[in-house]
């Protein structure tokens, strides 16, 4: 079967799955493998559950005219999704970077949605398997889709970016996250820095963060661009007013007051207005966009239970975000101030260095008490409390309840610090 064969097959059944826990109706089921399972093995489980037919790769699975066999159901499942993206008229904008994708992927969405019919990752699928089924969700009269692109080592932007093949792109930042993938803070800059690489080669638009001079030095010279900046008034000028707790901007003499806290969304705000900009989104909308957009999904939310006021961002960590969060509470004005703080992972050989820095300035910020919680946090040198596990800490926690305050409960996702809210 050809691709194009293939792509009318998925007009006509506009759903793809790709779990046989979750079959749509009348979908197309696409056979994935991974390190644990054989989705070829799930095939029929796919079409009695009501798929209309399973994509395969291995012969010995194939049922009868509703199964598919392809060389590589993977390969397959991206080369559809790039042929999909580029039969709808859909404009792709693709965002990477090391902190507040996704974030500011929703930031974009909310604005963007005020007058374009938009379609957005959903959650984090942003990988080799999520942006295809991204693109894969565009629908005929979709006019923007926003890719939101994940990596975590060399070499994976570029590959994204050829499925994706975005008409605009931007990247939040570069900074401390995948070390141990991407090969150091260098390698990440490399990797991020795919994405401009796919749009300049092929003469697409960039949005940009003039006031990062990485991106500055990466972009200079190149015309097709739009940026915004605190300082030099050649690029979209936006000022932040505050943000203590919550971010305030304003622009074009309007003044937006966001339900984000931290000087670390000031950016991913100014990512979404810029385009708002661009795309001819009036400034009202703008404003309503970010104004009414209330963080989730343990995401620098705010949060009361039980007399505590907490600030729950346990989504994920790395030594860059970590670094802002800590900082940006210190500044809080809060009164008997804690801190609990997890584990960051994929460090790879900087791991002891980054966690012992990060121990040092909790130290130093002087916080009223201080837990770090995972094995590399045990092993720094410092006064403060540290548990091995997080049953350690519960432990602790059980005979020497937290007092009322306000808390920062920040680690990697594999930390799971969300589980303190039980312990309040």
């Amino acid at each position: 079967m050809t691709l194009e064969q293939l792509h009318a097959l998925f007009l006509e059944h506009p759903k793809v799955s790709t779990d046989t826990r979750k079959i749509a109706e009348k979908s197309i089921f696409f056979a994935l493998k991974g390190d644990n399972f054989n989705g070829n093995a799930f095939a029929a489980e796919a079409l009695d559950k009501g798929a209309a037919y399973a994509v395969i790769d291995e012969s010995e699975f194939h049922i009868d005219e509703r199964t598919i066999l392809v060389d590589h159901v993977l390969e397959t499942l991206q080369q559809l999704a790039t042929y999909h993206r580029k039969h709808c008229k859909a404009k792709v904008i693709s965002l990477t970077g090391s902190n507040g994708k996704t974030t500011t992927k929703e930031l974009i969405y909310a604005v963007i949605s005020k007058k374009y019919r938009t379609i957005a990752t959903q959650g984090n699928l942003n990988n080799h398997i999520g942006v295809p089924l991204t693109l894969l969700s565009i629908q005929e009269d979709t006019e923007m889709a926003i890719v939101e692109m994940g990596a975590n080592h060399q070499g994976e932007i570029a590959m994204l970016s050829n499925i994706a093949q975005p008409d605009f792109g931007y990247i939040t930042n570069f900074g401390k996250a995948h070390l141990e993938g991407f090969g150091g803070v260098e390698g990440v800059i490399k990797g991020k820095s795919e994405l401009y690489q796919f749009l300049m080669a092929n003469n697409r638009y960039i949005f940009m963060n003039a006031d990062d001079p990485i991106q500055r030095d990466k972009l200079n010279g190149y015309a097709k661009k739009m940026g915004f900046s605190t300082e030099d008034h050649q690029f979209y000028n936006i000022q932040l007013v505050q943000a203590n707790p919550f971010v305030t901007l304003k622009v074009e003499n309007v003044d937006i007051e966001t339900q984000l806290i931290g000087k670390y969304n000031f950016s991913n705000c100014c990512a979404a207005i810029l385009m708002g900009k661009y795309f001819n989104v009036p400034l009202t909308d703008v404003k309503s966009a970010l104004e009414s957009y209330q963080p989730q999904n343990n995401r620098s939310q705010i949060l009361t239970k039980n007399g505590f006021k907490i600030v729950l961002d346990a989504y994920n960590a790395n030594p860059t975000s970590m670094r802002a969060a800590l900082e940006n509470f210190s500044g809080m004005q809060e009164t008997h101030k804690t801190v609990i703080i997890g584990d960051m992972f994929e460090l790879g050989e900087t791991a002891a260095e980054e966690h012992q820095a990060i121990a040092d300035l909790v130290q130093e910020l002087g916080f009223e008490s201080a837990y770090l919680v995972g094995e590399n946090f045990f092993g720094t040198q410092t006064p403060l409390p540290k548990y091995r596990t997080f049953d350690d800490l519960k432990a602790h926690l059980s005979s020497h309840p937290l007092t009322k305050g306000t808390l920062l409960i920040k680690g990697s996702r594999g930390m799971a610090l969300e589980r303190v809210l039980d312990l309040l």
